[in-house]
């Protein structure tokens, strides 16, 4: 009795074909719809579908294994993404700390009987050491491996911040903020390698770097309304004992879940001459920034300070030019993007800056705002970054290029300045304020993921800890430079506003408006450069193909030659 085949059918292969490799293959392709994508059926799926249910027994072994791959694979992925929120939750404890010991200071000088001069000690000992030993714990993360410094800096910051808590007199708390500072940077540093590692592919490392960034530029505005909330409701101490139960977690679950990268090694010694220059470079340029304020920025003190940074600067580069083992290659330099994109993020930074504490200052000086006040006026900012960080970015970078997305950030960071520039003695917070803070909060997440990824897209494995940390010292260093310079130029024409007898309030707010305006001058020279230095990275941006699928891409390319040769 004869059959006609149905039309229907998606497979004309028979049992006994499907039981040889080249008649599944055959009848696989048949069911496999155009390429896989992330939500599409994984191989497992593909297979059932293949031999329907009466596949042999080696089909169901195949099939077998192929399951446990694919949980493997949600294993190591969940992995992933966790080890992600332990990096950026340790990011978040270093970033509040720089806005949440701010709120806390008026009570800590009440406290332990600071001077106003031996007061500055407690944000400018942290400052100074933080900047000081990013570049050398970044290239210790590639030397020994990054999960070890990561983990090591998280330990250093916990500690210090129980010691924070505990001391009960000035020299305690300055001790202890000075070691809280090299935990931070020890920590800071190795975070964003730790990433570029973890998520090689361009669309996942997107979405993780989105995350970074708004930990990294919206902790600050959460740190001072939390700081508000500590200090108000309980008292100074707990700002910094606030830190440990974060550091504990952050620290178990890093341990667990953080993969190890192999080390370059200690073979060839370690550059100690190199390490200790470099250190000491970097600790007397934030020394002179720190001090700039109370000495002034251009004063014979302040410039000489920084002429010794630079001539130990000049010295450490000539040492890692001539020795076979220096801590920081200088090929690292000839990194076009890694350096163009510092020198954006430095004038970005001075813009944010300049938005950040001045606005601070303008609304509680002048509008007559409280601590917590103050850091709820601050939410749509954070608010701005979290949207545009958290999956809008890496959209329009994947759409319009890295390029022309950081220049409409950059854009939107000068209009908010601009507008913050506008608002007068008795400003309403809406619509001014409230546009203001929007405007820089969506521009700020616009522009820090395409620099990140432009940054770190032409840095070698092997560098990425020094990659990461030159990019948190252009973050540091230059941000604190452009602060203090503005905030001299907002100082010095108060000043002279006062002395023609401006009221003090008047006097102030027209120091701030020129310290925005100047601001948004150095991001508008952030955007030049942007356009002459950087471009937009080849995008490596493609959909998951599984393993099957790419066996039978190879089977399909072996039978059209043999057709060809036949």
């Amino acid at each position: 009795m004869s059959t006609t085949a149905n039309p229907s059918k998606e497979s004309t292969t028979t049992p006994r074909e499907r039981a040889t490799p080249a008649g599944a293959a055959r009848g696989l392709r048949r069911r496999i719809a155009p390429r896989a994508t992330l939500d599409g059926p994984t191989d497992q799926d593909l297979l059932s579908s293949a031999y329907g249910d009466g596949r042999p027994a080696d089909a169901a072994t195949h099939a077998g294994e192929a399951g446990t791959d694919d949980a493997r694979s949600r294993r190591t992925e969940r992995r992933r993404w966790i080890a992600l929120a332990v990096l950026c939750l340790g990011q978040l404890m270093m970033v509040l700390d720089a806005t949440i010991v701010n709120v806390a200071l008026p009570s800590i000088q009440r406290d332990l009987h600071f001077s106003q001069q031996n007061l500055t000690w407690v944000i400018n000992g942290y400052l100074i050491t933080f900047g000081g030993f990013l570049l050398l714990a970044g290239r210790f993360g590639d030397l020994v491996g990054r999960k070890k410094v990561f983990l090591t800096g998280l330990a250093l910051f916990t500690t210090a911040s129980v010691a924070c808590g505990l001391a009960d007199s000035q020299a305690t708390l300055i001790a202890a903020r000075l070691i809280q500072g090299i935990g931070g940077a020890v920590a800071s540093s190795v975070i964003l390698a730790i990433i570029v590692t973890e998520f090689p592919g361009a669309r996942e490392q997107a979405r993780a770097m989105g995350m970074y960034a708004f930990v990294s530029a919206g902790g600050g505005s959460i740190g001072l309304l939390a700081g508000g909330v500590l200090t108000q409701s309980l008292d100074w101490h707990w700002i910094f004992f606030v830190n440990v139960p974060i550091g504990v977690v952050a620290f178990v679950l890093g341990s667990a879940l953080i993969v190890e990268n192999e080390g370059i090694g200690l073979a060839q010694g370690v550059d100690v001459l190199g390490s200790i220059l470099i250190t000491l470079s970097t600790m007397l340029a934030a020394f002179a920034i720190v001090k700039s304020s109370e000495y002034g920025l251009l004063s014979a003190r302040t410039l000489a300070v920084g002429g010794a940074s630079v001539a130990l600067l000049a010295g450490f580069l000539a040492l890692e030019a001539r020795i076979a083992n220096p801590i920081m290659p200088l090929r690292i330099l000839r990194l076009r993007m890694l350096i163009g994109s510092s020198i954006v993020r430095g004038l970005l930074v001075t813009g944010m800056f300049t938005a950040f504490f001045l606005g601070a200052l303008y609304l509680e000086r002048v509008l007559g705002y409280d601590a917590i006040r103050t850091g709820l006026a601050f939410m749509p900012l954070t608010a701005g970054i979290a949207v545009m960080s958290l999956g809008v970015s890496a959209r329009l970078v994947e759409r319009f290029g890295a390029v022309r997305v950081l220049v409409c950030g950059l854009s939107a960071i000068i209009a908010g300045l601009v507008v913050l520039a506008g608002q007068g003695l008795h400003a309403d917070y809406l619509p001014g304020l409230l546009v203001a803070f929007l405007a820089l909060g969506v521009g700020a997440g616009a522009s820090f993921l395409p620099l990140l990824t432009m940054g770190m897209a032409e840095a070698p494995k092997r560098d990425a800890g020094l990659a990461s940390g030159i990019i948190n010292v252009s973050v540091q260093l230059v941000g604190a430079i452009g602060l203090a310079t503005l905030g001299t130029v907002a100082t010095d024409h108060a000043k002279s506003l006062a002395s023609s007898g401006e009221p003090l309030a008047s006097a102030l707010t027209g120091g701030y408006h020129l310290a925005y305006l100047v601001g948004a001058g150095a991001v508008a020279v952030g955007i030049l450069a942007a356009l002459l230095t950087l471009r937009t990275p080849p995008s490596a941006v493609v959909e998951p193909v599984g393993e099957l699928e790419r066996w039978i891409a190879g089977e399909d390319a072996g039978a059209d030659v043999a057709a060809q040769a036949a």
